[in-house]
């Protein structure tokens, strides 16, 4: 079996308790509660996980170093990875692409979008670092 170690695996204890917690959610309840419910369960979850949880931070929202409004996230964890969380069918390309432009327009590099929908459990684990430092050099 070919095992590939990635070396710069970005907050790689917080999201492998990240993952665990969802995973245990998942299997308790399933797609069967509305978000709430779940974010409530998730994050007791977290903090058993030995997590700090925030939950609804607002975050600034920057364009060329400006404030340009705030992202409530559904929770922030350890001050640095944002948590979103759906409860759909399923996730779509918009859902995707608004959750990248919350990292984008804002100081995290890591988030989690989740979605404990009707049939599984989606997560999409998104790092901005790499985009955002590849962004500054072009508009420099």
């Amino acid at each position: 079996m070919n095992e590939r170690k990635v070396t710069d695996f970005l907050y790689e204890q917080e999201s492998y308790q990240i993952r665990k917690a969802l995973f245990k959610i998942w299997k308790s309840f399933g797609g069967a509660f509305k978000e709430k419910v779940i974010d409530r369960a998730l994050s007791i979850e977290l903090e058993k996980q030995g997590l700090t949880v925030e939950d609804q931070k607002q975050i600034s929202i920057f364009y060329e170093g400006q404030k340009i409004g705030i992202y409530i996230p559904d929770k922030i964890i350890n001050s640095k990875i944002i948590l979103e969380l759906k409860t759909k069918p399923r996730l779509t390309l918009g859902d995707q692409k608004q959750f990248w432009h919350y990292l984008k327009g804002s100081d995290y590099k890591l988030g989690f979008l989740v979605n404990f929908g009707a049939e599984e459990l989606e997560i999409k684990r998104r790092v901005y670092d790499k985009a955002r430092i590849k962004n500054q050099r072009q508009s420099a």
